[in-house]
């Protein structure tokens, strides 16, 4: 069974319009559903002394999350305040990940290495540490999201094995121009989420190309992360790259057939 870990961000997503919030944030999200799909998850990370906070570690308690590195510290947890018009999600502030207050130590990076992959995002502040994570781990997976710059490439992705972008609109050409781009700085794989068109992967050597899946669409928090979690859990259990293109697809889908990243629907509490 393959061992997955989370590491950097999490935050609580508030719809305000809706009156209801929910947990997530990229490493969080990843494995939560990665252990949904069968995975051994991990979290590395802080979390905020506060209802927001509960909010987070009573989530991942229920889903069974080994939670035995992430700190809780005094400090507010991150949120993003997020608005809607129709399907379209409007995000309207945020308060951030704690940037600096989860200092790695050694017996951080023994617990990195005795995961089979970690999994990390921009949003999580892990440039400082990167490259000793890198060290530790055996796979390193990186979401660009799609706020990645050709500094921030050149500072972080040669220590990435597994980068995931996000490129919604882009042509055939540029994504691939870009796959290529992000190859050439270290990772053996570059995935790009497309939106409507899709995903592309290369690996230094082919494309492949991946439609989406239709299904019932409630909400699209979370479908980029659930395609990473399809991808990375599917890629560890032997599958193609093309096999787990189309799995992070249908996890994709089905990630947008719920409210919120990964569920828990609370009314907004303040304080």
């Amino acid at each position: 069974m393959a061992r997955i870990l989370g590491i950097g961000d999490n935050c609580v997503d508030i719809y305000v319009d809706h009156g209801v919030q929910y947990p997530g944030g990229n490493a969080i999200n990843v494995a939560v559903m990665s252990r949904r799909l069968g995975a051994k998850a991990s979290y590395l990370g802080c979390i905020g002394n506060d209802n927001l906070g509960d909010i987070i570690r009573d989530m991942l308690n229920s889903e069974k999350i080994d939670t035995s590195h992430m700190r809780r510290i005094d400090f507010p947890n991150a949120w993003a305040r997020i608005k809607h018009d129709g399907n379209d999600r409007i995000f309207d502030g945020t308060n951030p990940t704690m940037e600096g207050m989860c200092n790695l130590v050694a017996r951080d990076f023994e617990y990195i290495a005795a995961h089979d992959l970690t999994h990390g995002c921009l949003y999580g502040k892990l440039d400082n540490d990167l490259a000793d994570i890198a060290r530790a781990a055996p796979i390193l997976s990186f979401d660009y999201a799609d706020e990645f710059t050709t500094d921030y490439l050149n500072r972080t992705a040669q220590h990435v094995d597994i980068a995931f972008l996000s490129n919604p609109g882009a042509s055939n050409e540029a994504c691939e121009q870009l796959c290529r781009g992000v190859a050439t700085r270290g990772p053996s794989i570059v995935v790009v989420t497309r939106g409507e068109q899709g995903s592309m992967a290369y690996d230094r050597s082919k494309f492949y190309k991946q439609s989406i899946v239709s299904g019932h669409l409630v909400d699209t928090l979370g479908a980029g992360d659930g395609l990473i979690a399809g991808f990375l859990v599917a890629h560890l259990n032997g599958a193609s790259i093309s096999e787990a293109l189309k799995k992070g697809a249908e996890n994709a889908t089905f990630v947008c057939g719920y409210r919120g990243g990964l569920g828990y629907e609370s009314k907004i509490k303040s304080g």
